[in-house]
Order: C-alpha cells, then sequence, then structure tokens
C-alpha cells in the first residue's frame, strides 16, 4: 500500500461515515361334550432329561470408533512483518486510520447480520467478500476485515479462501498452504473441520482453498456443499465464516457463493472500478439480499482527510 495518510480532526461529522456508505452514496447500488376319556396304556418311565443348555448369545461386534481429530500442538504463527510491509492490520499493534475504518465496516456488519438472522440463522454466519474485477484489493479487504473481527471478543472467525482460481490468503499470511475447502467438497469421507488451521492470533482461524479443480462451481452447487458449510457452522456456534472469493466478474463461484451467505461486501476500487462493472457484479451476485460496497484505494478529504488513503495495488 502506498500514498500518504492525511487525517484531520475538523471534519468529526463527516469521519462518522464509513467507506460503505460512502460507496453506496457514490455508485447508488441500491426463503410425509366331549367324547368319553381315552385309557392310556402303562408306559416306561421316561429317560432323564438333561438340563437345558442356553443358547450362545450372538453379540455385536464392538463399534470402531473413528480416531480423535489432531490439532497442532501450536497453532500456525502469523507473519507480523509481512502484514506490516503489506500495510495491514497488525494484531496487537497501534489503532491505525486502518484499523478505526474496518471498525466501522464491521460494525455495520454485525448489525445487518442481526435482521439477516430473521430470516435465516445459518447465513447470517457468512459473510462474502468479493469484488468485480480482478485488482480491486477484496483479499486486502478480506484479511484486514477478519482481523478486526477476530478482535470482537464473543466472536471466533474462520476466514476461507474461496478464491480457487488464485489462492493466496496463506501466502500473504506467510504460511503453507494444504488440503482446503475443494478437497472436503470434492470427498465426502474428508471432515472439512479437520482442514482447519489454527493460528496465533487469537479466535482467528483458516481454511485453504484445496487442491484445484476445474469443477469447483459445480461442488460448490453441490448437495454435499450444503453438508460441509452446516459442519463448519455447527463446529463452533461462534463462528462467523468470512469468504474471499473470485471477483464476480471473472469466475463463476463468486455467484455461487452468494447464494449461500447472508451478506456480500463487494469492494469497490475508486481509481478503477466503473459503474457498469458494478451493477454488472451487482446482478450476478443478486442471489445474496444484502450486498454493500467497501470503497477501497481512494484518498478522501473533506476539510482534510478522513481517514486518508488506503488500499493496495494488487490483488
Amino acid at each position: 500500500m502506498s500514498g500518504e495518510r492525511e487525517v484531520n480532526d475538523q471534519s468529526h461529522r463527516t469521519m462518522r461515515a464509513s467507506l460503505l456508505e460512502r460507496a453506496a452514496d457514490r455508485w447508488q447500488l441500491g426463503p410425509k361334550p366331549g367324547m368319553p376319556p381315552v385309557a392310556m396304556p402303562d408306559l416306561p418311565p421316561a429317560p432323564p432329561v438333561a438340563p437345558p443348555v442356553a443358547a450362545p448369545v450372538a453379540t455385536a461386534p464392538a463399534r470402531k470408533m473413528p480416531p480423535a481429530r489432531i490439532r497442532p500442538v501450536d497453532p500456525a504463527r502469523i507473519d507480523r512483518e509481512m502484514l506490516a510491509e503489506a500495510g495491514m492490520l497488525v494484531p496487537g499493534g497501534p489503532i491505525t486510520a486502518l484499523a478505526e475504518e474496518f471498525r466501522l465496516v464491521k460494525r455495520q456488519l454485525l448489525t445487518a447480520a442481526a435482521d439477516v438472522e430473521k430470516r435465516d440463522a445459518d447465513a447470517a454466519r457468512m459473510i462474502l467478500v468479493c469484488s468485480a474485477q480482478p485488482g480491486d484489493g477484496k483479499t486486502f479487504c478480506a484479511i484486514n476485515l477478519a482481523l478486526s473481527l477476530a478482535a470482537e471478543r464473543d466472536l471466533q472467525i474462520l476466514l476461507v479462501d474461496a478464491d480457487f482460481a488464485k489462492p493466496d490468503i496463506l501466502d500473504r499470511l506467510g504460511l503453507p498452504a494444504g488440503q482446503g475447502l475443494l478437497d472436503a467438497l470434492g470427498d465426502p469421507a474428508i471432515d472439512v473441520e479437520a482442514l482447519v488451521i489454527p493460528t496465533d492470533v487469537p479466535q482467528l482461524s483458516l481454511l485453504p482453498a484445496g487442491k484445484r479443480t476445474h469443477a469447483d462451481t459445480e461442488l460448490l452447487r453441490s448437495d454435499h456443499a450444503h453438508d460441509v458449510l452446516k459442519r463448519l457452522l455447527t463446529a463452533d456456534p461462534d463462528r462467523i465464516i468470512l469468504f474471499d472469493s473470485p471477483p464476480a466478474l471473472a469466475a463463476s463461484p463468486a455467484a455461487v457463493l452468494a447464494s449461500l451467505v447472508g451478506q456480500t461486501v463487494l469492494v469497490v476500487r475508486a481509481d478503477r472500478s466503473s459503474e457498469s462493472d458494478l451493477r454488472e457484479a451487482v446482478a450476478l451476485l443478486d442471489g445474496c439480499e444484502e450486498i454493500q460496497l467497501l470503497l477501497n484505494a481512494t484518498t478522501y478529504r473533506a476539510e482534510g482527510a478522513r481517514f486518508g488513503y488506503y488500499g493496495q495495488d494488487a490483488e
């Protein structure tokens, strides 16, 4: 991320508008008797009768229990230096202008989730982060939003790399990739929860994209996909799942994921995103009833800046 941050405390009223609100204003985007007795002859005494022997009782073989899922002894360590160099939030670091922006963003999302919960409790706990085109900064925003949400006292955050064509989250956090969501979607024998990676950031865990396949969209549309997501949700009742998806206009999984989640955050790059791209992206993501725009890579001034430039050049 480059650019100077300019902060001016003289415009307190403007400070209260988050980038979600500013983006929405800018682009205006808005469930089958008888016979006589017969004398019986004398019979020899009956031989002694052996006592009955109880028949052997068949017992079912003992059920073999599956081995307990083993978590790593130590959680994966997220590289703080890489976060700082990329201009992202650093867990435990000072409160910056960027941190304040994402505090406002997450607060609006959590408020909206309470409304979504009235319609669909499961969907309310899933959020999609997307963009119209590559290079708009959706992964940058997804990671920062996950870090900000993980700071909440009563939440557990699972950040899922669902950009199957360009999985990048673990690399940006300095962690090796491994089996992930696609592996669990493709093989019902795999317990998706066993693939979740706990980290040394309290209340934050990760799920890699997994082995790449050309059937990613079809796997997401399958009945098994609902079972996989249900497994992730029931594993922790305090969990919120955040998906980083491919750009809506570049790959079809984004539209499928949008139909599964309760909210979609569409990242808008101020110096690049066109209104036509945004409207087309919103149309593709209309399976989600709650779509909010997040303004990225902007220098905002109002008698001096609100929080100034934030964002990055790469996806």
